[in-house]
């Protein structure tokens, strides 16, 4: 396999992940929060590595606020 064919698997893998990351964001908001909880929980337990830790603080979604006034639509953000 050439350098040149290599590369173009590469930028096609790439675009279908971010096409796929897309969908998932805008057509299973839920899913996909829970997705990323499931992966940032075990890189914030105490004892990890300090990068595994910001790793997770990365990954994980911002906290919901579950006040009077909101609805759950989701659409603070």
């Amino acid at each position: 396999m050439s350098a040149g064919l290599l590369a173009q698997y590469i930028v096609i893998a790439l675009a279908v992940l971010v096409s796929v990351i897309v969908v998932m964001r805008k057509q299973f908001p839920n899913v996909t929060r829970r997705l990323r909880i499931a992966i940032a929980l075990p890189l914030l337990r105490e004892g990890r590595a300090g990068w595994m830790q910001s790793l997770g603080r990365m990954i994980a979604p911002v906290p919901r606020a579950n006040g009077k006034d909101c609805g759950g639509c989701d659409s603070c953000d």
